[in-house]
């Protein structure tokens, strides 16, 4: 049995085109990646595949190419930019002799480097133990022996046993610690709320320079380099707008292709920020290359957290690297806001680095902001308490009477995200929303708004 070694930071890169071909810069990613987590490249494999294989996903034949230029390049590490399976990654560790690390633990090893808050350290090792525990079977050869000595043999339990009740009571310890940070995070959220301050969330893939705007933003002076998953911890600022109104800014982790699902899980309660937020701000490298595959990347994973009806502005950065426009738009290598058919803000060109167009941004991030709030009167029966404590908790309650059929009489004003979220709850409040607390027409003169209601039908 191979045992696997402990040590080593020489890396060949694997990376093959699956039933299709691979985007253009999958390449630099891969070496972007590995470079990120501290490895050295030493040789690359590349290839095509209608389907992986079962034994050792790239298949006999160019496992056995992989088997010679590891032997050539003295590497003790293999990076395969796929996902494996535990006994795909097991087959190529006894055949190549040397450690196998597939995409998502390459992602994961980066993010336990780079993770520095508490809370980050903990997501980070509950993504680790949750992909790990997937590949304990025959891993290492010490997971065959049993406890004991004389006296002591018998039925006994394995080691393999052992680690995985280890790993279990060390997963609940840690859910049970994220928790409780996600009470934590979620009592300044609706603190934030109560003070009628909008939340605006900075999204986009990794490296495209969010970090970068967000220091330019608000002076916080957060780690920004150009390398990927620079920075992983969330960090909330205040973010003075034009005409005196302010919000709250909050840089969120980066996101990339195929993140791995475990580290999509962990990080829920730092992804709520996203959920959460009045408005997302989601940059994207002006550069055309692959722009598009990074936008579908990142509004997957949104979709994923469930912030997918969040109001957003669509953030071009970088512009200064831009040497002419790209096909089929004039002068985007100058900072520029974009507007939809209705007039919305839709996108803004900027460099976060010289500066061109922060203006501009912080003028659109007021504008939607003021135009994104819901104005509704509202009809409460008597069975809706609990709505109406939510909407005191989460929106401006303007006017509040009580009904001669004992519920409420409501006037609002709510941010849209806020009011598509109240919209989306479990089925039950969706449909009493719709039927008792829906948008009431004006009433007209001389009609008052009981008269309105009891001519509704009746549930």
């Amino acid at each position: 049995m191979f045992e696997r070694p402990s040590s080593g930071e020489r890396a060949v890169l694997v990376q093959l085109a699956v039933g299709g071909d691979l985007p253009a810069d999958a390449r630099d990613e891969l070496q972007d990646l590995a470079e990120a987590a501290g490895a050295t490249v030493a040789g690359f494999l590349g290839g095509s595949r209608a389907s992986p294989d079962p034994k050792f996903f790239i298949g006999t034949g160019k496992a056995g190419e992989l088997k010679e230029l590891v032997a050539a390049s003295a590497a003790d590490l293999v990076i395969v930019d796929h996902a494996l399976s535990p006994a795909q990654e097991r087959n190529l560790e006894r055949l190549l002799e040397c450690r196998v690390v597939d995409r998502s633990g390459l992602i994961l090893d980066i993010f336990a480097q780079r993770a520095r808050s508490f809370e980050g350290k903990l997501q980070v090792e509950l993504a680790q133990l949750k992909h790990l525990s997937t590949r304990l079977v025959r891993g290492w050869t010490h997971l065959e022996r049993q406890k004991g000595g004389i006296g002591l043999r018998g039925p006994g339990e394995t080691q393999l046993e052992t680690d995985r009740r280890l790993l279990g009571k060390r997963i609940a310890v840690l859910r049970d610690r994220l928790a409780r940070i996600e009470v934590q995070r979620g009592q300044g959220r609706r603190a934030r709320e109560r003070h009628e301050v909008p939340t605006v969330a900075l999204v986009g893939y990794t490296n495209v320079g969010k970090s970068t705007l967000f220091n330019r933003l608000t002076d916080a002076g957060v780690l920004q380099a150009d390398q990927l998953f620079a920075t992983l911890d969330p960090t909330l600022r205040r973010l003075p707008l034009p005409g005196g109104q302010s919000a709250v800014l909050a840089d969120t982790v980066g996101f990339i292709s195929q993140l791995p699902h475990e580290l999509v899980a962990a990080f829920r309660a730092t992804l709520q920020e996203a959920r959460s937020a009045d408005l997302l701000v989601h940059v994207v490298d002006a550069n055309p290359l692959e722009r598009a595959r990074h936008i579908h990347d990142v509004e997957t994973v949104l979709a994923e957290i469930g912030a997918d009806e969040v109001p957003r502005i669509m953030v071009y950065n970088k512009i200064d690297t831009l040497t002419e426009p790209p096909a089929g738009v004039a002068e985007s290598v100058l900072p520029r806001v974009e507007r939809d058919a209705s007039g919305r803000v839709e996108r803004v060109w900027l460099s976060a680095v010289t500066g061109a167009g922060i203006d501009l941004l912080r003028a659109a991030i007021a504008e939607r902001l003021r135009t994104a709030t819901v104005h509704q009167r509202l009809l409460l029966g008597p069975e809706d308490g609990a709505v109406r404590a939510w909407l005191f908790r989460h929106a401006t309650v303007e006017h509040d009477s009580p009904t001669e059929l004992g519920g409420w009489e409501l006037e609002i004003s709510i941010p849209q995200a806020r009011w598509q979220r109240l919209l989306g709850r479990d089925d039950s409040i969706s449909r009493r929303i719709c039927t008792l607390a829906g948008p009431v027409q004006a009433p007209m003169p001389g009609e008052r708004l009981s008269d309105q209601r009891a001519a509704e039908p009746t549930r």
